[in-house]
């Protein structure tokens, strides 16, 4: 159950990176609000999914979750460049996570 709660604090975590975008410098409230919100419920679950896994391994996977979540919905949403170099960098987390996962108790 870790990894599940683990996994939607990454999600929670693309949520806020990509709300910042449409904060517009927190100038805009409802965007604002809503990362906000995703803030709190990112760390919140964090914060849970440590009390059964290794800190280095959660943080990793949160970060790593959210890294790669981040560049594909910047791609779709926002029309950042997909080159090779990019697409292997995202590949090579991705390969990070699963091997830290593989490493885990």
């Amino acid at each position: 159950m870790s990894w599940i709660i683990l996994v939607l604090a990454g999600l929670f975590e693309v949520g806020w990176a990509i709300g910042l975008k449409y904060t517009d410098g927190f100038t805009k409230p409802w965007p604002t609000v809503g990362t906000v919100a995703a803030m709190a419920i990112s760390l919140g679950l964090l914060g849970i999914a440590m009390k059964s896994l290794p800190v280095g391994t959660a943080y990793a996977i949160w970060v790593g979750v959210g890294a790669v979540g981040t560049v594909i919905l910047g791609i779709v949403l926002f029309n950042e460049p997909t080159n090779p170099l990019r697409l292997v960098s995202v590949g090579l987390i991705v390969a990070g996570l699963v091997g830290l996962k593989l490493a885990s108790p």
